[in-house]
């Protein structure tokens, strides 16, 4: 954690008036300093790499990248990085969803500013922190193994980052346009494309894209 215990927190929302909200919030509560906010997804692989925060307060539906791929990102290239989804939505499918990427916390919008400060406070420390009107749900979805009874992730051959780049493919996006999100070059992103043809068996994009469809990859 930050010098003398101060928790340093990046804001990502894509809506402009609940991420200032947010970073006035949390700016005026003991012990936390803001340190950045991203508009979207992509934007906080740039803006976490530059404030090396302790925790992430993350958005889930946001346009270029959405809040779990960004948190897959964030954590894979981070496993130490804390993301904390702070959300309206709470669907079964979205909170499996999150937890899977790597978050650590999952609370609803409503949630009162000493809710959220103890759950920024508890994942800096490392735990696992639901609101009071998650728990519940989240256990019973962690004790059936998933949403729909325990069915498994897709590709368990291929690590975060590799389905993750996946995904994009799925989505139609190109070896140019992961680059650009990911912050990496295109070398690395080809080889990355290599390595996860290899891993499920197709010979090209084409048979990627289709393959990965049919697991349930590329929807927005």
């Amino acid at each position: 954690m930050s010098t003398a215990d101060t928790i340093r927190v990046v804001v990502v929302d894509d809506h402009q008036i609940v991420r200032d909200g947010l970073t006035a919030l949390l700016g005026a509560l003991e012990g936390v300093e803001v340190v950045g906010a991203a508009a979207d997804g992509r934007e906080a692989l740039h803006v976490v790499g530059e404030a090396a925060p302790d925790v992430v307060v993350m958005d889930i539906q946001m346009p270029l990248l959405d809040g779990v791929e960004a948190t897959r990102f964030l954590v894979g290239r981070d496993p130490a990085l804390k993301v904390l989804m702070l959300t309206m939505n709470e669907d079964d499918d979205t909170v499996l969803s999150a937890i899977r990427a790597g978050a650590c916390g999952y609370l609803l919008k409503g949630s009162g500013a000493a809710e959220v400060h103890n759950a920024i406070r508890t994942a800096a420390a490392g735990g696992m922190v639901f609101g009071a009107s998650m728990a519940h749900q989240v256990a019973a979805l962690l004790a059936n193994g998933g949403p729909r009874g325990g069915s498994e992730e897709p590709f368990p051959e291929l690590t975060e980052r590799e389905r993750s780049v996946l995904q994009m493919v799925a989505r139609g996006s190109s070896n140019d346009d992961i680059a650009g999100e990911l912050y990496v070059s295109n070398k690395t992103v080809r080889n990355t494309v290599s390595a996860i043809y290899a891993k499920i068996g197709v010979s090209g994009r084409a048979d990627a894209i289709v393959k990965a469809r049919e697991a349930g990859y590329g929807r927005e």
